[in-house]
């Protein structure tokens, strides 16, 4: 079964874009997998816009977010894995979404407790 994360940042995505405002994803760059212009990295994090004016061929699977995005003028693919994207948000107003850093293992530990 998909993790929940890959449909929030779609979801997510859509409503800052349809209420005019840009999304931005903020990426943990040690994650394997991610692919990012490494002179705009600081202390291991990239910011990212992924909205349509900046990213074009812009695609959210339920694995990885891949788009195309300037830096510096020159073109480049930028490759981010779901579990990477530590938050996205509207840059104009900071509303959206963090996401706890879970490792594969602590997703498959069920999240329920018996209370008594």
């Amino acid at each position: 079964m998909p993790g929940v994360i890959p449909y929030l940042i779609r979801a997510y995505c859509s409503w800052i874009e349809d209420s005019n405002l840009t999304p931005y994803l903020l990426v943990d760059c040690s994650v394997d997998g991610v692919f990012v212009p490494k002179g705009f990295i600081k202390k291991g994090k990239i910011v990212l816009n992924i909205g349509t004016s900046a990213a074009s061929d812009k695609q959210i699977t339920n694995e990885q977010i891949t788009f195309r995005a300037r830096f510096n003028g020159k073109s480049e693919k930028i490759i981010v894995p779901c579990h990477a994207v530590l938050s996205i948000y509207a840059q104009e107003n900071g509303e959206g979404m963090v996401f706890a850093n879970k490792t594969e293992d602590d997703a498959k530990k069920p999240g329920l407790k018996i209370l008594e």
